[in-house]
């Protein structure tokens, strides 16, 4: 099992998810408060996935959870931040959040405003220019926009 991304039984009960993500969460130094439980319950039920901060607020509250969108947001950015999620800009107007932290590229879909992951092994980026002084490569994300 991968440290960074523990796999859920199918069969676990809803309080053993729990368990999963608030040792998650209190790996990635955070503390595991009611709504990032259920918002990690939210993204990470059913696999890899992407999505944005509407997207998962209109889930949950359709799930009849009592959340305000800052507060979505809010908990999005900071899981971001701490390495749970990765965010991925398309137009510098959005962002999407990936379930999938592990090296990899996307397709965007600008009809339908999907991303779509593409296998890191698929894509080499070569040709890197040279660094600013005194600064370190921290990723490179390439997003291929289609029709």
């Amino acid at each position: 099992m991968d440290k960074m991304r523990p796999q859920v039984d199918p069969k676990t009960t809803p309080a053993n998810v729990d368990e999963v993500h608030v040792d998650r969460l209190r790996e990635a130094g955070l503390r595991p408060t009611k709504q990032r439980l259920i918002l990690m319950n939210a993204m990470f039920g059913n696999g890899d996935r992407h999505f944005t901060a509407e997207e998962l607020f209109r889930e949950v509250g359709g799930a009849g959870a009592s959340m305000v969108l800052a507060t979505v947001y809010n908990t999005l950015n900071v899981l971001a931040d701490h390495g749970v999620l990765r965010r991925v800009s398309v137009d510098g107007q959005r962002s999407w959040f990936d379930t999938n932290i592990k090296p990899h590229h996307h397709f965007y879909v600008d009809d339908d405003q999907q991303l779509i992951d593409i296998d890191s092994t698929k894509l080499k980026v070569v040709g890197m220019p040279e660094l600013p002084e005194g600064r370190a490569l921290e990723q490179v994300d390439v997003i291929i926009r289609i029709r």
